[in-house]
């Protein structure tokens, strides 16, 4: 399988969004964080990265990260560090997407970080449903990726790369395939890119010479996948006590497929 040339242009009409998540496994949303809300997310995400390497709290390196760790940091568990992560991941926009591509309810399964330096090497190419047996059910993904675009996300500064329609395959990489082209999944600061849990991907490499590439990733699945993050145990207690019903749901402690209290979808 090879590359395509020519992605996509950013589109903010849903159902155009989501034609391009049928046919191509991803799409572009812009201008989706602007102005002072971008700013303020950045900020909050650089601060919360570098409090992590003041401390000296980043784990072992990722497995799917490739080099040196330092030059691509990974911040795990945003929800807890700051109220702004609690808006993207129950953005209108996002959810959107989740309804009408896994459906509702769906649970929340991790929001991280990834800032990729100059230097950083990138990553494996994978897909995000391993968790399956394969072949993969033909009548659609089991989960979805909204990542957030905190700064430009160009060729030179380590995009996310993909190879449009891998998740047409119904299977992951194999070892052979590791190699095979990809295109860089290019956005301005501010994009929120849509992409489902078949498409092959990956860190990109950043040659750039002063440029970070920020992104911060919301991964969303059917309820019966169990949860990345343990929330239950990694919550700030008053992000469930102030709570939305949507991020309620989200997190686990409302809908039905993630388990009854005596019969009853727990409150």
């Amino acid at each position: 399988m090879s590359a395509i040339e020519t992605l996509p242009a950013p589109t903010r009409d849903l159902a155009t969004g989501l034609a391009n998540l049928r046919d191509l496994g991803f799409t572009v949303v812009p201008e989706v964080l602007c102005g002072d809300a971008l700013k303020r997310t950045r900020d909050a995400l650089y601060r919360a990265a570098e409090s992590d390497r003041m401390r000296g709290r980043e784990i072992e390196q990722f497995a799917l990260d490739i080099g040196d760790q330092s030059l691509t940091q990974r911040i795990w568990n945003v929800l807890s560090r700051d109220p702004l992560f609690e808006d993207l991941a129950e953005h209108p926009m996002a959810l959107e997407y989740v309804r009408e591509t896994i459906g509702w309810p769906a649970l929340l399964g991790n929001i991280s970080a990834n800032i990729c330096s100059p230097g950083c090497a990138g990553g494996h190419l994978h897909a995000d449903q391993t968790f399956l047996a394969e072949p993969w059910p033909t009548t659609g993904p089991q989960g979805l990726n909204v990542a957030w675009a905190i700064d430009d996300f160009t060729e030179a500064n380590g995009a996310t790369r993909i190879v449009p329609g891998s998740h047409k395959l119904n299977r992951s990489v194999t070892v052979e395939e590791m190699g095979v082209g990809t295109v860089a999944l290019e956005a301005p600061a501010g994009s929120m890119i849509v992409f489902e849990s078949r498409l092959w991907h990956k860190t990109g490499v950043n040659s750039s010479q002063d440029q970070t590439r920020a992104g911060i990733f919301s991964w969303y699945t059917k309820t019966y996948v169990r949860t990345q993050e343990n929330w239950f145990l990694a919550l700030k207690p008053e992000i469930r006590q102030f709570a939305s019903e949507e991020m309620l749901t989200l997190l686990g402690y409302k809908t039905y497929g993630f388990g009854l209290v005596n019969g009853v979808s727990p409150e």
